[in-house]
């Protein structure tokens, strides 16, 4: 299977001296295109670092990471800004909408970013696809919080990233909608080829996922194959 992002003795280490936090331990990971990955652990043992890490919103105080085989843990800020902009889509618990936007206009809001092609179109056919056919100009305060979190799925995908990182996605929703949330997740892999990586506490998520990373203290401790619907 090809690797879309390598992480090698990645190491995170906040402060220094007797108070200094290892957030993260020579941790190697290997995350395969066109999967859904889960990143799971108790609170502390290094899955936010993890994300922040691999997704380029934060540097490596060792080791390094790649995507699609660049190397992106030496990059200035300029280039990770136009990096995750292109080729990095987010989904985030409290869902990140602009709430002066409509939902066409929140999907767009990565290509606008980036400046490229609006293709209002197609914001619509990636809302219906998400199950918001005919909701493409509520605001998100019109929006239920299962019906924004679709909203920033649909966001996340517009710009066809190598890697979608998902943060806690259901953290916010009930039981049911979380659900929905998660068949989501695991239909941009199905139908869009899409790699996603999703950083949880939710136990629901390994169903959906194809395998399953378990930190610890800033560890890999398990890596094992999910159980994908």
């Amino acid at each position: 299977m090809e690797a879309i992002l390598e992480l090698d003795r990645v190491s995170r280490t906040y402060g220094r001296g007797p108070g200094a936090v290892h957030a993260l331990r020579d941790l190697d990971a290997r995350l395969y295109a066109r999967s859904l990955t889960a990143v799971m652990g108790p609170s502390g043992s290094g899955k936010s670092t993890f994300l922040q890490c691999a997704a380029g919103l934060d540097k490596p105080t060792s080791g390094s990471v790649r995507l699609a085989g660049q190397e992106i843990s030496a990059m200035g800020e300029r280039q990770l800004t136009r990096l995750r902009r292109a080729r990095i889509g987010f989904v985030f618990q409290s869902f990140n909408l602009l709430p002066t936007l409509s939902a066409e206009e929140n999907v767009l809001l990565p290509l606008r970013l980036d400046g490229k092609r609006r293709d209002p179109a197609r914001a619509r056919r990636m809302l219906a696809r998400v199950g918001l056919d005919g909701r493409a100009d509520a605001k998100p305060g019109e929006l239920s919080g299962g019906q924004q979190q679709r909203v920033a799925i649909a966001r996340a995908l517009i710009t066809e990233p190598d890697v979608v990182f998902a943060d806690e996605p259901t953290g916010s929703l009930d039981t049911r909608t979380a659900a929905e949330v998660l068949a989501l997740l695991r239909e941009a892999v199905n139908s869009y080829g899409a790699t996603v990586v999703v950083v949880t506490h939710d136990p629901a998520v390994v169903e959906h996922a194809d395998r399953v990373l378990r930190l610890a203290e800033g560890r890999l401790v398990t890596d094992t194959v999910g159980a994908p619907v």
